[in-house]
């Protein structure tokens, strides 16, 4: 009878034994109680209590942790926006009894001085400027926790404003607000390369008239100075001036007709004239050859002078 009574004495021994170790994790601290008053914390190992007498109140953790945070809030030109702010703490190692007994809700804490600086800086600022100094709101956040969670045994390492999110119309606006300016420049872009197109096709323009009429020049100096030495020519055997000119336009004359002639689709036409004006034609002809030929004689005489 007393084997049985001491089997369960002996287990119940063992369960007190082993409940008066424990253990606890890296980057951890236990908080431990007598009698409900607060006794010792534990860091991180195998650790002795008193059983029945000492009890692990709680433990906390020493890592960095994250909480977001939304707000929602409105600027200065009267825009609604939500704000995610992510605060990165955590317990001090050194104040883990104020971290475990000042606080209960350290979330809570933390979101209510967030919606409070949030909601004291950003009415301050118009859209534009939250996008562009959302860290001086980070930075403004950040100053404010660590003022007031320092007492709590809570380190606040770091602050970001994670993301802004206008109003869904406000959104849009601003999307076609971009679109338009972008639009605005392409056709300034546009305009200019069509005026550049427009100038630099009116110098190509200029400048090929200006060839061209210096080539146009330059055949009529030529064409002059050939009539010129085809007159001292003609003077030279004997035929004036006025007869140098007619035969040079009957010349011409000719010359277009064979230019005429060298086509096969080319018409000729032949107005009548009075046998007398024909006649007289006909001479006019006849002396144009002779001088033509005189012309061709002496043109071989100065030709075999020079030879010579």
């Amino acid at each position: 009878m007393g084997q049985f009574i001491f089997i369960p004495i002996l287990f119940f021994g063992a369960v007190i034994l082993i409940s008066a170790f424990f253990i606890v994790k890296q980057q951890t601290a236990a908080i431990i109680e007598r009698f409900g008053k607060f006794h010792s914390i534990r860091q991180s190992g195998l650790h002795l209590k008193i059983p029945l007498v000492d009890r692990i109140a709680g433990r906390l953790s020493l890592k960095i942790q994250q909480l977001d945070v939304i707000v929602e809030t409105k600027t200065k030109d009267d825009v609604f926006v939500r704000l995610k702010v992510s605060v990165q703490y955590k317990v001090i190692k050194e104040k883990v009894y104020d971290a475990f007994y000042k606080l209960d809700y350290p979330h809570d804490q933390i979101t209510s001085y967030v919606f409070d600086v949030v909601r004291a800086e950003v009415p301050k600022m118009i859209l534009d400027d939250v996008f562009l100094k959302k860290d001086d709101i980070a930075i403004a956040v950040k100053r404010e926790l660590n003022e007031a969670m320092l007492d709590y045994g809570y380190d606040i390492i770091k602050t970001l404003v994670t993301d802004i999110d206008p109003d869904a119309q406000v959104k849009e606006a601003m999307n076609r607000i971009n679109a338009s300016e972008r639009e605005k420049i392409a056709a300034q872009f546009e305009g200019d390369a069509a005026r550049i197109l427009i100038v630099e096709k009116a110098k190509a323009e200029a400048e090929s008239k200006r060839l061209q009429g210096q080539g146009i020049a330059d055949q009529r100096r030529e064409i002059a100075r050939g009539l010129e030495e085809s007159v001292e020519v003609l003077n030279k055997v004997g035929i004036n001036s006025q007869e140098a000119s007619a035969l040079i336009v009957v010349t011409q004359h000719y010359d277009t007709l064979q230019s005429i002639g060298q086509e096969t689709n080319s018409n000729l036409i032949l107005l009548p004239n009075s046998p007398q004006a024909g006649s007289q034609m006909l001479n006019d002809m006849v002396a144009s050859f002779t001088a033509s030929n005189q012309i061709g004689e002496a043109m071989k005489n100065s030709k075999k002078k020079k030879e010579e």
